[in-house]
């Protein structure tokens, strides 16, 4: 893992004071640093890899030698190779020129920027700092650390661990990693490197990428190192643009690593599905990773046929040929899905069609607050949540029929928005989605918060989840009393959308460690209700780790990205083709 793999939707900020490397007490004087010996074949555990120190190998032969000792479901990597066509002539089948370049920044006494409000940037401290980083990692489709390699480095001299944490909220957003070449290998020219730079796509705060590396910047000038370097690949624009704009400048170098699966699509030729959405490519890289051979019918509509030995399937997303069309009419249509859940015991909100609009008033006066939506919608379109008076209640339903179908009136019920995913009848995956929120500045408009917020959520997301600017959110702005042109105080959060979809803004955090065990039998026992093999269910509950529920959606083809670290994808191939699990 490299910093190649930097998150590429990193947003700019503010960088960190020259003053906080002092958070940490060992920054030798340079010049007490005579007493290192150059060490011959240096290497350094970093948790996912090694990292091997070119210069440092007595032959380009012993550097292949080291280079394939790489342990099973790390990546190694070797810096600065100085002939790398003769370490790669040493194993031309197992080696390969890794496809990035090399950005320095040299080091000096110029001033660094303080962090954005409400992003702090310290040294990793506690395991559960290890965890959150791995969380990070998975996100980004990264190499995760083995915890017991990190905490045994975290005193090391030669390698830093650094978090960037919300001030507000103490959630890790950001991780980034250096390496002091000094220490670590003997470096005569007393370098520095960065690797593994991620930030969570989730974050309404702006600016921890570049903060992380701005502390970097500071922490080893002030340990007398001469220069910070990365290596990036070559068409990450979005990640070398940063990079620029912090003082970085392209140096010639090679890096070489192993042919292994983590690497794979750097190395080998194959067909090109980016056309495809995360949510198809999530299952689209899964299928490939077990031999199982894909063809792309239609791109944008995330449609794609996926064969092995004799056996195929056509699948939309996680929407296959094993959803019956009555599963289909049952999930797509919120009335029937509703009756259906209703006629077996499990909870569901009252709901009626809107029809007659003193039924409609009627039907708000008794319920005192209600949800309006499509009956055939999805994405969180068209959807009016806690609407409280009749002026609004025609609105909304304006609104969600311009989305075509019938519109229903739901009753309105507090909580947390749950989504559970059932694959194969069982529960893999449960998650806490959130509406769309942004933090305050003290300087910007809350419109200029929620297109900033919206541009990192698109970056992250590959343009699935931004915040729509509409009548919606405006009601919601409203309702706390406030316009697109109010200024919210630095460190303020404020919610701007009432659903939770990520579609609309919203985000999604894991839970499903702490599911009661009685809603996972309701979800299970509602996707065999339903006669649905891969169902998204949709809850409201106080907390996750209660039993209270109700149940207010079900959905036929749920996205199964952005549950990490639950394997989705993978239980949904196990669900299509068993027989290749012990491929995987």
């Amino acid at each position: 893992m490299s910093a190649l793999q930097h998150d590429p939707s990193i947003q700019e900020g503010q960088g960190h004071n020259a003053a906080t490397p002092n958070l940490f007490n060992d920054t030798p004087e340079l010049a007490d640093q005579s007493r290192l010996q150059v060490p011959s074949n240096a290497t350094l555990e970093c948790g996912w890899g090694r990292l091997l120190y070119g210069p440092a190998f007595e032959s380009p032969q012993a550097l292949a030698q080291a280079l394939q000792q790489e342990a099973p479901g790390k990546r190694d990597i070797a810096l600065h190779v100085e002939s790398p066509q003769l370490v790669l002539a040493e194993a031309p089948s197992a080696l390969f020129l890794d496809p990035s370049v090399i950005f320095r920044r040299r080091l000096d006494d110029t001033p660094i920027e303080a962090p954005p409000p409400g992003v702090v940037i310290r040294p990793l401290t506690t395991r559960a700092d290890i965890a959150a980083i791995n969380r990070l990692y998975s996100m980004r489709g990264m190499v995760p650390v083995d915890p017991r390699i990190v905490w045994k480095q975290r005193h090391s001299e030669a390698v830093v661990f650094l978090v960037a944490e919300d001030e507000r909220t103490g959630d890790i957003i950001g991780s980034a990693m250096g390496v002091d070449h000094y220490e670590a290998f003997g470096d005569a020219e007393h370098g520095s490197s960065l690797w593994c730079l991620a930030v969570d796509p989730q974050t309404g705060l702006a600016g921890a990428g570049r903060a992380l590396v701005n502390f970097l910047i500071a922490y080893y000038a002030a340990r007398g190192r001469k220069f910070l370097e990365l290596s990036v690949l070559h068409d990450n624009e979005a990640a070398i643009g940063l990079y620029q704009k912090l003082g970085f400048e392209q140096v010639p170098g090679f890096v070489v690593k192993n042919k292994n699966a983590i690497n794979e699509k750097l190395f080998v030729e194959t067909t090109d599905f980016g056309g495809l959405n995360p949510y198809a490519r999530l299952i689209v890289d899964e299928a490939r990773r077990r031999g199982i051979s894909v063809e792309v019918i239609d791109a944008p509509a995330g449609i794609f046929k996926l064969r092995y030995a004799g056996h195929e399937m056509l699948c939309r997303e996680s929407l296959t040929e094993l959803t019956g069309g009555v599963a289909m009419t049952w999930c797509q249509d919120k009335v029937l899905t509703s009756r259906r859940l209703s006629s077996i015991g499990l909870r569901v909100p009252r709901q009626q069609v809107a029809g007659d609009p003193e039924a409609n008033a009627a039907f708000l006066r008794e319920c005192g607050s209600v949800v309006v939506k499509p009956a055939l919608g999805e994405q969180g379109k068209g959807i009016s949540v806690d609407v409280r008076t009749e002026d609004h209640l025609v609105e909304a339903i304006d609104r969600a029929a311009q989305e075509g179908g019938h519109v229903i009136i739901e009753e309105f019920c507090s909580g947390q928005d749950l989504r559970v995913v059932v694959i194969g009848y069982k529960v893999v995956a449960a998650a806490i989605r959130r509406p769309a929120e942004i933090v305050g500045d003290g300087t910007s408009s809350i419109l200029q918060l929620i297109e900033r917020q919206s541009a990192r959520r698109a970056a992250a997301t590959g343009g699935e989840s931004k915040i729509p600017i509409d009548s919606e959110t405006e009601r919601c702005l409203a309702g706390q009393g406030l316009s697109y042109d109010s200024v919210l105080e630095s460190g303020r959060a404020l919610k701007v959308r009432k659903t939770a979809n990520l579609h609309t803004g919203g985000t999604i955090h894991d839970v499903t460690a702490e599911l009661h065990p009685m809603l996972r039998d309701v979800a299970e026992t509602a996707a065999r209700a339903l006669r649905i093999p891969v169902v998204g269910l949709d809850f409201l509950v106080p907390e996750p780790s209660s039993e209270e529920y109700v149940i207010i959606e079900a959905n036929e083809r749920p996205g199964l990205a952005n549950h990490d670290p639950q394997p989705t994808a993978q239980r949904f191939v196990d669900l299509l083709f068993p027989f290749t699990t012990a491929h995987a």
